[in-house]
């Protein structure tokens, strides 16, 4: 097997039973904020494309690019679709021209016939609201002789299947940097900010090696981040200038982790890297460049000024087609899209509990959910959860009719953002699922009751067994720090004393101290 590096979570596979592309990106994404890094832009995407089958973890732009799919991908690929509740991956990757879908059963393995032989196969679907846009993946791929699991930036609550069916996992590649907007977007005190960016850069790569030690593949590949900030307004995201707070760590500092931690068979690729397998045996890994390394380490920021430089035509021509700043008030067109939502969206709305400020330039708009509206503030109305956002974005949404503000806007890391209390996931949530379909599934997720009556015992406490908020595995994921308990799937925490959550409202957790 010959697994090549296309990019940030991209690879193509080369198996003796056909060839599979995997979330190929190149394309800027989020407002033209994230770019790939490193660079791929001067790969041969169209003899990368030409492939045999085609997967796409999930709708996220820096792993769904449309552009260099309908340029450069085989339209006669099939498709390894995953099993998720609403179809829309299905359908927008319909719209490009492809038109041949294996669509697999989540977690189950299955196997694919074709024309130089047969493949096995398993797409582990997660379809909690959380997971992507109303979904996220990872793949497993074995051609007889050597498996591989690309994890890419999904978060699987239960890997025994994955063991079931492949039995070892010769090489796993996933994701341990940042791929989100927290804290930078918060206004906070600085020093509370840095304090929970080191805390997160940290937990991220904790909950990295804790999915490498559960998977146990004989080699790694860090991937899936981190992306390249090169608009101006945005450079200080990039991690190359020691901060230690910031939540963007690149490929070498994860692999220095790994082996402080005794894992020393994490393999360092970049764009056009090729590395060829044969079970656990690694036969070769070659690089398109000679010191791979140094782009991460002595030269990097260098590295990113001139990538800079290179892109800033492609940076100014997204700027150009995004909507005018200038145009009309924005409440109606607002309140036609957010209405119908929460009219269908009592869970939600209810778990918002309280009205939202949407600073917009000149404008201020309320998103009333307790009472289903989108209005004018009142004078002296406080908030306890707000965003500025400039106009031109959300006129641009608006425009293209987005069914997903979490998939643009808040991911561009555009915005500000101030909250008194803690994070709100429902709020998120209804942000990410603005069409009928979404909001039904997401809606109908929340009411679901979810079975906790398993308990574990972790040092010295009787807790259940599954998060409260994802049903994460917490006899694998959990962590007591004192009277603390954090899930390190997703960084959550609760009081162990009385079971009550710390990081948003609701999501109580059953514990007792023996």
């Amino acid at each position: 097997m010959q697994v090549t590096s296309v990019g940030h979570a991209g690879f193509r596979i080369d198996t003796r039973a056909g060839s599979i592309l995997c979330d190929p990106w190149v394309n800027p994404a989020y407002f033209a904020s994230w770019f790939p890094f490193p660079d791929n832009s001067q790969l041969d995407w169209t003899a990368l494309g030409d492939v045999d089958y085609l997967y796409v973890s999930h709708l996220h732009k820096d792993h769904f690019d449309p552009e260099n799919l309908s340029r450069h991908v085989n339209k006669d690929a099939v498709v390894l679709l995953p099993d998720y509740p609403v179809p829309d991956l299905r359908r927008e990757l319909e719209k490009l021209g492809f038109h041949t879908f294996f669509e697999t059963t989540d977690s189950v393995k299955h196997t694919v016939s074709g024309p130089k032989g047969d493949l096995d196969v398993m797409i582990i679907a997660l379809r909690a609201p959380a997971d992507g846009p109303i979904g996220d993946s990872g793949l497993v791929v074995s051609d007889g002789v050597t498996t591989a699991f690309n994890m890419n930036d999904a978060r699987p609550v239960d890997l025994d299947v994955l063991h079931a069916d492949f039995g070892q996992v010769d090489v796993h590649m996933l994701q341990y940097s940042g791929a989100i907007w927290y804290p930078m977007v918060y206004d906070m005190p600085e020093r509370a900010k840095e304090a929970f960016g080191i805390q997160k850069r940290q937990r991220q790569m904790d909950r990295c090696r804790q999915y490498i030690a559960q998977v146990g593949a004989t080699w790694v590949i860090p991937s899936a981040g981190p992306p390249c900030f090169l608009d101006p307004e945005l450079r200080d995201l990039n991690d190359d200038h020691g901060d230690p707070a910031n939540i963007f760590p690149d490929q070498v500092v994860f692999l220095d982790q790994m082996r402080r931690h005794g894992h020393d068979r994490g393999l360092l690729m970049v764009p056009g890297s090729v590395a060829d397998f044969t079970g656990s045996e690694l036969n070769g890994l070659s690089h398109p460049i000679e010191d791979p390394e140094a782009v991460f380490t002595t030269g990097k920021a260098a590295y990113i000024e001139d990538y800079a430089q290179r892109m800033a035509p492609v940076l100014a021509a997204e700027k150009a087609g995004w909507a005018p700043a200038a145009g009309e008030p924005l409440l109606e067109p607002l309140r036609a899209v957010f209405e119908p939502i929460m009219l269908q969206s009592d869970q939600i709305c209810d778990g918002i509990g309280y009205p939202v400020e949407l600073r917009l330039g000149a404008e201020t708009v309320v998103l009333d959910f307790p009472k289903r509206t989108v209005r004018e503030p009142i004078a002296d109305e406080k908030f306890r959860y707000g965003f500025e956002i400039a106009p031109e974005l959300v006129r641009t949404v608006l425009r293209d009719n987005e069914p997903d503000w979490v998939n643009t806007i808040f991911l561009s890391t555009r915005f500000r953002a101030w909250r008194v209390g803690g994070y709100n996931e429902y709020l998120y949530t209804f942000f990410k699922c603005l069409t009928d379909e979404r909001i039904a599934y997401a809606d109908g997720w929340f009411a679901e009751a979810h079975d906790d009556t398993a308990t574990i015992t972790l040092d010295g406490w009787e807790i259940q067994r599954r998060c409260p908020h994802l049903k994460a595995d917490l006899s694998k994921f959990g962590v007591v720090e004192g009277n603390t308990l954090t899930c390190n799937l997703h960084g959550w925490q609760w009081n162990l004393q009385n079971g009550k959550c710390l990081t948003t409202k609701g999501h109580e957790l059953r514990c007792a101290q023996l």
